[in-house]
């Protein structure tokens, strides 16, 4: 037997000066005060009768010594928490990696597969023997343990308690490492995973996970696998018509049969559009809808059964997105006069235009765009991104050659190469263009050349210190450019580029990754209220504030009473989104067992049984006392 909590020689320590005390008190007699009485020889008597039983009344006391020492030594035993040799050698140190990704939320099993793990993963807590040490962690797209590694059943069943679905996918190979690190070097090491066996396959980018003598247990969840859900969905503006939006969604059916769905579009909390689908078995099927409107902020798309039924999985039923902000662009004009810019400017209601000469460049204020119309000053802070229109002179972040003009008789000068693709010639036909009069430009190695002619590059983007711009290499009046349709659009999808986020904006983040949300960059902090209205404060890291998201919804960034930026997030996981449970579990080759060994009520731990003995003791004293059988 060893002694496992205060050591046997403290206790010894601890019984002999107790066990004093209480003895002292037993031996000391009895002081009794003097009372007159009327008639002596009455109580002469009583006295005689009372020394023929004064050896039984000692024998009484005695009694009642014992059973105070008994309650010592059984107090102080539980105090020592013996147990068995074999029990100490024998004890398994367990770590229980609880699947929360989103699959778990499936209602095949009630309430959903969340609450069945936990509520078996209680049974296991409840069941440990004395000498088990057991540490609960949750699985989603990080590895959160909640628990040390303890034997102490009410700190596990809270950690237990405290376990809730994500909106993430989880890191399996992650989840492994973790228990194997926390395991090394312990004593019958064992991890039991308890899941619906939706993790995929354990490697990460450091190979596949290897367990060595760590035993692998799993206990599946789950007994359905009914589910459709949205597995894309993003929205853009159209550029010159803010108004308006285009959404792509991406809807899946999981399942082996076909399904009849119902598709819903909610713009700002108003259904705006509604369709009927069929899907067949495992399809995948992309919806567009092109040229929407109705919504100035907000989108969220719906999915349901056609029939009304519900299937298992409701967290990939629902998707989120935000349309970018339409606000206005401060725009500023340097030039000695040009109609056809001004006038192009004025098709956007978005642009507020400042139009300025070049002796009093720069305007007040600060700007989003500066179109420097066949002037090249010394750029000034605040000008924003900037536009050069046959450009010349030395202040300029690129070479501009000689001019060249069109007398060739055998060649036209105009645009001979295209790059098409580029956002700032959307929509826009400049092979026909005819120019009068250019000047080439040389831009820098990672500069982009967007339009060239036989005589070289007249079209050219680039970035300088972080500071994007856009040149064009001649004078758009010595050509027949401003007499197209093409010209306005060229010039607003310029300033699309410079101020929208149209290529890079994100209309919704995907759960459970690490995300780099724009921010202040003047702040080190931000609050983050999630889509359950919790608050977090995040940090804030050259302008982006920095969170691991792991719940779909809308998500508001406040940076300040005045400084908010709202942002979306989806889960949009096909594999996520596939919910039939695995009966086998497979790491490295090895297919995992199944849970035994945990007998809820059977604990080995004797100091339990100790205090119950002394809550007999106590109530046999409290029995004999007031029965008057040990005073």
């Amino acid at each position: 037997m060893h002694f496992v909590g205060v050591p046997l020689a403290t206790l010894l320590q601890i019984g002999a000066l107790a066990g004093s005390v209480v003895v002292v008190f037993y031996i000391l007699k009895l002081r009794r005060r003097p009372v007159a009485v009327p008639f002596e020889k009455l109580w002469e008597r009583i006295l005689r009768d009372k020394e023929a039983t004064s050896l039984f009344s000692q024998l009484k006391r005695f009694l009642s010594l014992l059973l105070q020492l008994a309650l010592l030594a059984l107090l102080l035993l539980a105090l020592g928490d013996p147990r068995p040799a074999a029990n100490i050698l024998e004890g398994r140190n367990i770590i229980v990696l609880v699947d929360a990704s989103a699959s778990m939320k499936a209602t095949d099993v009630a309430p959903s597969r969340i609450e069945a793990a936990k509520d078996e993963v209680k049974r296991m807590v409840r069941g440990l023997s004395g000498s088990d040490r057991m540490l609960i962690a949750q699985m989603d797209a990080a590895v959160t343990p909640l628990s040390t590694m303890t034997s102490e059943i009410p700190d596990l069943e809270a950690a237990v308690a405290s376990i809730k679905a994500t909106d993430a996918s989880a890191d399996f190979a992650r989840g492994l490492r973790f228990g194997a690190d926390t395991l090394r070097g312990l004593s019958s090491p064992e991890i039991i995973v308890v899941s619906d066996g939706a993790l995929g396959p354990a490697v990460d980018a450091a190979g596949p996970v290897e367990l060595g003598d760590v035993r692998i247990s799993y206990l599946p969840i789950g007994s359905r696998a009914t589910n459709v859900a949205i597995t894309g969905f993003s929205v853009r503006r159209y550029p010159l018509d803010k108004s308006r939006y285009e959404v792509m969604l991406e809807v899946t059916n999981t399942n082996d049969e076909p399904v009849d769905v119902e598709l819903s579009l909610f713009g700002d909390g108003q259904l705006t559009d509604l369709s009927q689908i069929r899907l067949g078995p495992k399809e995948r099927l992309p919806r567009f809808y092109p040229n929407l409107s109705g919504a100035s902020k907000t989108l969220e798309a719906k999915i349901a059964y056609a029939n009304g039924s519900r299937d298992d999985l409701p967290a990939d039923d629902h998707a989120f997105a935000l349309l970018p902000e339409r606000r206005r662009s401060r725009v500023q004009v340097v030039t000695s006069g040009n109609m056809f810019l001004e006038a192009a400017l004025l098709l956007d209601e978005y642009l507020e235009v400042t139009t300025i000469d070049p002796s009093r460049y720069p305007a007040k204020g600060n700007f989003d765009v500066t179109i420097f119309d066949g002037v090249t000053p010394n750029v000034a802070a605040g000008s924003g991104s900037l536009l050069y229109l046959n450009p010349s002179g030395e202040n300029v972040p690129f070479e501009v050659g000689k001019p060249v003009e069109d007398t060739d008789p055998n060649y036209r000068l105009g645009f001979d190469e295209l790059d098409e693709k580029h956002p700032i010639l959307r929509y826009t036909v400049l092979s026909d263009v005819n120019i009068g009069r250019a000047r080439p430009l040389k831009g820098e190695k990672e500069d982009k050349v967007i339009g060239k002619s036989y005589k070289g590059p007249i079209l050219i983007a680039g970035t300088r210190a972080g500071v994007k711009f856009v040149a064009l290499g001649f004078d758009v009046r010595e050509s027949d450019f401003p007499l197209r349709i093409s010209w306005p659009l060229f010039l607003l999808n310029t300033i699309n580029e410079f101020v929208e986020e149209d290529v890079q904006y994100i209309s919704s983040f995907r759960t459970g990754a690490v995300w780099q949300i724009p921010a202040s960059s003047a702040a080190e902090t931000a609050t983050l209220e999630l889509p359950d209205g919790t608050k977090r404060s995040v940090p804030v890291k050259d302008g982006r504030a920095i969170f691991l998201g792991q719940q779909a919804g809308f998500y508001k960034l406040s940076m300040g009473q005045d400084e908010t930026t709202t942002f979306a997030a989806n889960l949009v996981d096909p594999a996520e989104s596939v919910i039939k449970p695995a009966t086998e579990l497979v790491v490295g080759g090895r297919a995992a067992g199944p849970v035994g060994e945990f007998k809820v009520g059977v604990r080995r731990e004797i100091w339990i049984y100790l205090l119950a003995a002394v809550l007999l003791v106590t109530a046999i004293e409290w029995l004999t006392f007031h029965r008057r059988v040990t005073v």
